[in-house]
């Protein structure tokens, strides 16, 4: 049972971050498309367009993907369906948004 509450717990605290619109430390001028991801991409750009370190968790927690991107295209090919936490680093800055694939 201890377990079940930690789960709504969590799962609770990461759509509220995914949901997060506001200014809140945020990368400048961050922008996640196209989502839900139906193609096996996704696209990440910023004001700055740097080395972005990129870590996506799934809804337990679990660290599933970490890499960086050069660019804005994001390849998500190896996950399944579903909801994940998407956390991208830019220099000093972090975005945290949910991500759905499809």
């Amino acid at each position: 049972m201890k377990h079940l509450y930690l789960i709504i717990f969590f799962l609770f605290i990461s759509f509220s971050y995914g949901q997060s619109t506001g200014n809140t430390g945020d990368i400048d001028d961050f922008h996640m498309y196209p989502n839900p991801v139906t193609n096996g991409k996704v696209y990440i750009s910023t004001a700055n367009n740097s080395p972005k370190e990129i870590l996506i968790y799934d809804v337990l927690g679990t660290l599933v993907l970490k890499t960086t991107i050069l660019g804005k295209e994001l390849r998500l090919t190896d996950l399944d369906a579903g909801v994940y936490v998407l956390r991208v680093f830019e220099k000093d800055k972090m975005a945290t948004r949910k991500l759905v694939i499809k």
